[in-house]
């Protein structure tokens, strides 16, 4: 009985050790219900490159996709000369909201009685040197981008499309770690910058999931680099859907 009792002592102290650098960004964040898309076509397909799960919990690119070096962030990198989605013109390291372990592509919507939350403690690290402009955070509905967490030069906000902005900040330095909550659910979409509540927009909208990472919104045709890039590093992340 000693002996099994050590044994379980062993395993529980493996599983709760902390990352180190090098290992999987899985290590750092839950991504079991997510897939990453990356700013690459290695095999050629004529689409960006996606990982999904179970590759997902063990997927480390030094490039793109890895933990920062204190091991307590994961870092998502998307080159200007990037390969880039459908409809979009722009590159992307950044994460799809998925269920069922990661199966099935999440839908929901806004106007239902299930709330749903994304919380993330976040930082952009780098943008392209032409264009500065890097997207952290959304939620995508079954067309288009409802909401982005943008960065334009200095100032962060968070993007409506046609609907206006909401300044997050005006001033806001590269590297700084902050807080943002998105929510919606009854009608509303919420969003919260660290731990204060800016808006609070009545909006009615389906199939629609979260995304986060790196969305670079820039490429050479902008007069960036093609190795230029932006870079966000997600410390944590936690989505949620309640009654």
């Amino acid at each position: 009985m000693r002996i099994f009792v050590v044994f379980l002592f062993s395993i529980a102290l493996c599983i709760s050790a902390p990352a180190q650098t090098g290992d999987p960004p899985a290590r750092i964040l839950d991504l079991s219900n997510w897939r990453l898309t990356l700013p690459i076509d290695s095999n050629q397909a004529g689409k960006p490159d996606e990982i999904r799960q179970p590759n997902l919990a063990s997927f480390v690119d030094d490039r793109y996709f890895r933990a920062n070096s204190q091991a307590n962030g994961v870092v998502f990198r998307a080159h200007c000369g990037g390969v880039t989605t459908k409809g979009s013109k722009y590159p992307r390291c950044e994460l799809r909201e998925m269920v069922e372990d990661g199966t099935k592509r999440a839908s929901w919507k806004t106007h239902g009685e299930v709330i749903h939350t994304m919380d993330m403690r976040v930082a952009i690290t780098a943008t392209p040197e032409v264009k500065p402009q890097v997207v952290c955070g959304q939620i995508h509905d079954a067309d288009d981008d409802l909401i982005m967490i943008r960065l334009e030069g200095a100032k962060l906000f968070v993007e409506r499309n046609s609907f206006g902005d909401v300044m997050l900040n005006q001033h806001y330095q590269l590297g700084t770690p902050f807080d943002v909550r998105i929510q919606t659910g009854r009608g509303t979409v919420d969003v919260w910058y660290n731990g204060k509540q800016i808006m609070s927009w009545a909006v009615s909208r389906s199939g629609c999931y979260f995304k986060a990472g790196c969305y670079t919104q820039s490429n050479i045709s902008k007069g960036d680099e093609s190795e230029s890039f932006g870079e966000v590093v997600i410390y944590r992340m936690h989505v949620e859907h309640s009654d």
